[in-house]
């Protein structure tokens, strides 16, 4: 415990460079943090700070010290937090941000029960499919469905996003039915532009990974807004099973190419990785894994 909190203390100095700052955030006397940093000294053996007269700076031992002493007091303080926690019902306001579409099809449904089981917490949310910075914007949580390449975001994967190529049956009927994905070329695809690459849909078959290049007519943003031209006949659409799903077991929209793998997409729960999982954080994230899990709801049947 001495060693540790001789770490937490020198982090802080460290952090704030000032004995007389860091003791008050502290709640020390200043003689009590200057001792503590000089006990941390003297049992290492080495200078970790060199004090003048207006501000501190550390030596390189001190910078090479203080990254590792501010993780080790990080994750000690995360573990008490975590045990803390167990024992403790969520409360305050949670901010979620998730991807308009699935926002509106299957998370806004779900905020009823979450809401009735733990009331002294409140849900602020804000749905649209721009793609937010979490920390900038104040969320505490958000919603992706990607392939995730964010090291800054720490992710729990809810549940797999299955991908399917449909139009309806009459378009089929006056096109004709791909049996490969390069036969896309020869079709109008509807063109969701917030796809990493939007002018190119990704398969994989027997000799691995390749790329179809489409062109169509229609391009947007908004899921909704180009399932409803699939649904009209206007074109080829590939969506995610949680828009379609309902539309391919009614026989409104008929999937092609079902032998052919698509990039693997998931729907993740992030969040900072800078910042504790707070209760509100980990009871939201579990009540997610929940409801949709490994085989979501919306993929029954297809």
């Amino acid at each position: 415990m001495d060693k540790l909190t001789g770490m937490a203390v020198f982090a802080k100095v460290a952090e704030r460079q000032n004995f007389t700052a860091a003791a008050r955030d502290l709640g020390l006397s200043k003689s009590a943090v200057s001792k503590q940093v000089q006990r941390l000294e003297d049992r290492l053996g080495v200078r970790l700070l060199n004090r003048t007269t207006r501000r501190l700076h550390l030596t390189e031992s001190g910078q090479a010290f203080f990254e590792r002493a501010k993780r080790v007091v990080e994750e000690a303080e995360e573990a008490e937090l975590a045990v803390t926690q167990l024992h403790s019902e969520p409360r305050g306001t949670l901010r979620v941000n998730a991807p308009m579409t699935f926002g509106i099809r299957h998370l806004a449904p779900c905020l009823p029960d979450f809401m009735t089981r733990y009331p002294d917490l409140s849900v602020d949310v804000a749905f649209n499919d721009r793609q937010v910075d979490l920390i900038e914007d104040g969320f505490d949580v958000g919603i992706r469905i990607a392939e995730l390449d964010d090291s800054s975001l720490i992710a729990r994967r809810l549940s797999p996003c299955r991908l399917a190529v449909v139009a309806s049956p009459d378009y089929w009927d006056r096109h004709g039915r791909p049996t490969h994905p390069n036969d896309l070329k020869n079709h109008d695809c509807l063109i969701y532009e917030q796809r990493k690459t939007p002018g190119e849909w990704r398969f994989k078959g027997p000799e691995g990974w390749f790329s179809v290049p489409i062109r169509g007519r229609m391009h947007g943003d908004n899921g909704d807004v180009l399932l409803t031209m699939t649904l009209a006949g206007m074109g080829v659409y590939s969506c995610p099973t949680f828009m379609s799903g309902e539309f391919i077991a009614d026989g409104k929209l008929e999937p092609v190419l079902s032998e052919f793998e698509t990039p693997d997409v998931s729907v993740y729960a992030i969040w900072p990785h800078n910042r504790h999982l707070s209760t509100k954080v980990r009871t939201f994230v579990d009540f997610l894994l929940e409801k949709f899990g490994p085989e979501p709801y919306w993929d029954a049947g297809n």
